[in-house]
């Protein structure tokens, strides 16, 4: 048995493209040109964590961090509370003595964080660059020639935008300006069949928006509609490359988009840790394609998955479909209760992008901060703020 002190290996073998998103190997034409202003730390600083430390005492009740799930540990442990994206951004709202919200995680994040909190408070984002690959794949421009292609097959007016938390600002905007709703992956259910009951029956139609998976699973696993029900639409091709009777006879239009972490696990992911661990329970985000979700034992939230954990019994056995930064910490937390947990691919999945958040980013904001400089504010203007604001408040509001 693993004791609590020694780190679980999840035999997981990093890639040379893995190091490289994890920071600890260079290529120039990977960045996207966001340079610190100012020296950033060198990771190989010894002092980097009393660093981190000296500097948020130093700024006390005005800073408050924020840790998301799939931040790395060497993050995490600043962290004055952690979660998911939802979570984090509403723990925002509720600190308004806090002048400056640190978010340790991605770009959309941050923006609903400053959607969320007070005029007076500041959102920092410890690396610009921190952006998300599923919330890039649907950009406004997109979005609003694909209503125009509604709109020309004639049913826009039957249609509900239902947009996942994991969405930039403009797209939250859209789904507010345009009557629907904003969903986590824990109440993507309700947030449909709110949809559902805004228009007639048998005839109102959602467009999901940007993770196609989530809103497939949803709809076939937890609200009974068929994979005939749903189409998807390409955003590359003219009219989604779909045809309009196509568009007019489905329930569900998903936007081909999703996750570069949860699209990676495979049915041969699970056949395989079944065959390895006998007796093995097979738990997967909703964000994972519909074959993985279907031959899983559990599928939930993230929050839904440490929860599953924390109720399961000892000498139990997981393998968990989400992101390894989350699985290796959760398989070392449990590993004093005896609660074996492997990350369900062999293959490393890091989400790259929440990686770039590494200490010496946080403690250069940190140090800035404190030093009076405000750096990598994270703003959204009046407009998209007001209808992106509404369409999370109508979520806020289902029972």
């Amino acid at each position: 048995m693993t004791t609590a002190q020694s780190p679980v290996d999840l035999d997981v073998q990093p890639t040379p493209l893995a190091l490289l998103l994890l920071g600890r190997e260079a290529d120039p034409k990977s960045e996207r040109g966001v340079e610190c202003p100012g020296d950033l730390p060198s990771p190989s600083d010894p002092d980097l964590v009393e660093r981190a430390r000296a500097a948020k005492e130093k700024l006390g009740d005005k800073v408050f961090v924020l840790g998301h799930h799939y931040q790395r540990d060497e993050v995490i442990q600043f962290a004055d509370v952690t979660g998911d994206s939802f979570k984090l951004a509403k723990d925002a709202a509720a600190k308004p003595e806090a002048e400056y919200i640190v978010f340790c995680g991605v770009h959309f994040m941050a923006e609903s964080a400053d959607i969320l909190t007070t005029d007076d408070q500041k959102v920092v984002l410890p690396d610009l660059a921190a952006g998300c690959s599923m919330a890039d794949m649907a950009t406004a421009e997109q979005v609003a020639e694909c209503w125009d292609v509604l709109a020309e097959a004639g049913i826009s007016e039957q249609v509900v935008p239902v947009s996942y938390m994991n969405s930039s600002a403009d797209i939250k905007a859209f789904t507010g300006k345009h009557g629907g709703t904003i969903c986590t992956s824990s109440n993507a259910k309700r947030a449909l069949e709110w949809a559902y009951e805004q228009g007639e029956p048998n005839s109102t139609k959602v467009l999901f928006l940007p993770d196609q998976h989530l809103g497939r699973n949803t709809a076939v696993r937890d609200m009974g509609l068929t994979l005939d029900d749903c189409v998807l639409y390409n955003p590359h091709k003219p009219n989604g490359g779909l045809t309009v009777e196509q568009l007019r006879d489905a329930k569900m239009i998903l936007w081909r988009g999703h996750c570069s972490v949860h699209g990676r696990f495979s049915l041969e992911s699970v056949e395989d840790v079944r065959a390895r661990i006998p007796g093995v329970n097979v738990l997967v985000h909703p964000e994972c394609k519909h074959e993985v979700v279907a031959a899983a034992d559990y599928v939930g939230s993230t929050e839904h998955i440490i929860q599953t954990l924390e109720a399961a019994p000892a000498g139990s056995k997981w393998a968990i479909g989400t992101e390894l930064n989350l699985v290796r910490r959760l398989a070392n937390r449990f590993a004093a209760e005896d609660k074996e947990i492997v990350f369900l691919d062999k293959t490393v999945c890091f989400c790259s992008t929440m990686n770039r958040i590494d200490l010496p980013h946080l403690v250069w904001a940190l140090e800035s901060l404190a030093e009076g400089k405000l750096v990598n504010q994270i703003e959204v203007d009046r407009e998209t703020e007001q209808f992106a604001k509404l369409a999370l408040e109508r979520m806020l509001a289902l029972p």
